[in-house]
């Protein structure tokens, strides 16, 4: 009888019932099975009531940056992440930066942005202009969902009213411009926007179909920059690597993905660290770099006229310290502890400031030694770990690949085997 994930009802099953169904279907081993159901600081029944279907959990490494100095405080950084040297890189680009006093931070206020999408409009432009009319009587609506929010100062505080023209026609967008305090935003804003939708019928007699929150936070920006003397990078000519290579991520977007990717590698593992929606920042970030038409970088390097490197970076930011799994799951509530920041907005500018440290870190790489020198050693114990290498192993395995720079699964079986037989590599 052939297989079928075809099953009515799974999400009633136990977490041991799904488990079991998923064990007989995909044939894991007793031993893959137990592994799965060994969650250990997520309690399955927690699991369990924070998404569907649950069958296990997967740890991932949680390491701390060091050496960062914000605004003239320091903090220990948080983060979740499997690629090796991440970690390592912010760490050391914060210190090189902390010779130049460290970095300094700004943003706007949490505003998030909810959009309402009417259709089958006769009159687009019309319709606009009634939707900006009414609009007290819209914020209001909106208002009235959340007092609580409405209460510590946040809440619906603007809107606006667009045409866009679309293979379907054209179409009024409503824009609630909505205060989100510490929260990171989505329910309380989608709620306002289910809410106001029969009144922005009413107003532009079409359709109303979507009704929710856009991630493209341009109204909820986090802003860092830093001043690293010349010689805490490497000198003046590793100074001038580092502006061409920030030039050509602004000229080129292939290079743009990869120099923007680097920046969200230490943003992305501190937003997981703290259980926020990694999902929307990368989305969001990726938006903001093509707002102009044409993907770019998040962030600039420039040589000041001294000879130091400067660096900036604006992306939109949209985190919280309250909802969801933030305050749910054991690890990211130890984890925000450590960070010890107190608002969603000085959340929102220590993550700007680990993405330009981490950008800087990759960028010296860069122009200094090849990235691949500090990452490929890392690299290399991952790949003596999945060839069967333990203990003190791992490192004499790793250390001969990069040494022969050979850093093949199929070399380090064969130096693990040397090994057994020789005693030595």
């Amino acid at each position: 009888m052939s297989k079928t994930s075809m099953i009515s009802g799974f999400y009633k099953l136990s977490t041991k019932e799904r488990l079991q169904f998923v064990k007989e279907f995909a044939g894991l081993t007793d031993e893959e099975a137990a592994l799965l159901q060994n969650t250990g600081s997520l309690p399955l029944e927690l699991a369990n009531r924070m998404i569907e279907n649950v069958v296990g959990a997967i740890p991932i490494p949680l390491g701390v940056a060091v050496n960062f100095l914000i605004n003239r405080r320091d903090y220990l950084i948080p983060m979740a992440i499997e690629e090796p040297s991440v970690v390592a890189a912010a760490s050391y680009a914060a210190k090189m930066a902390r010779d130049g006093g460290g970095f300094y931070t700004s943003s706007t206020p949490p505003i998030m942005i909810g959009q309402v999408q009417a259709v089958g409009i006769k009159d687009p432009y019309a319709a606009r202009t009634r939707i900006l009319q009414a609009k007290e009587e819209i914020l209001k609506k909106a208002n009235d969902q959340d007092p609580v929010l409405v209460s510590v100062g946040g809440g619906a505080k603007d809107l606006d009213a667009k045409v866009i023209h679309t293979s379907r026609g054209p179409m009024v967008i409503t824009e609630l411009h909505v205060d989100c305090r510490d929260a990171m935003g989505a329910n309380a804003v989608n709620t306002m926007c289910e809410a106001v939708a029969p009144l922005i019928e009413r107003l532009t007699g079409g359709r109303v179909y979507l009704r929710i929150i856009s991630n493209l936070a341009v109204k909820r920006l986090a802003r860092a920059w830093c001043l690293v003397p010349k010689e805490a990078v490497g000198g003046e000519e590793v100074v001038d690597g580092i502006v061409n290579a920030s030039a050509f991520a602004a000229a080129d977007p292939y290079r743009a993905a990869t120099h923007n990717k680097g920046i969200l590698n230490g943003i992305i593992a501190v937003v997981i660290a703290t259980c926020n929606d990694h999902r929307a920042i990368e989305a969001g970030a990726h938006a903001y770099a093509a707002r102009n038409g044409q993907y770019t970088t998040l962030s600039t390097w420039e040589k000041n006229e001294n000879g130091d490197l400067v660096g900036s970076i604006e992306l939109p930011m949209a985190v919280g310290l309250i909802g969801g799994a933030v305050r749910t799951h054991p690890i990211a509530k130890i984890c925000l502890k450590i960070l010890g920041v107190k608002t969603a907005n000085e959340f929102a500018e220590v993550l700007a400031a680990v993405g330009l440290a981490q950008n800087l870190g990759a960028l010296r790489a860069l122009a200094h030694e090849g990235i691949q020198r500090g990452h490929m050693s890392l690299h290399a114990r991952n790949i003596a770990t999945a060839a069967g290498a333990t203990g003190e192993l791992i490192d004499l395995v790793a250390e001969k690949m990069v040494e022969e720079r050979k850093i093949r699964m199929d070399r380090a079986k064969e130096l693990i085997e040397q090994y057994r037989v020789t005693g030595k590599i």
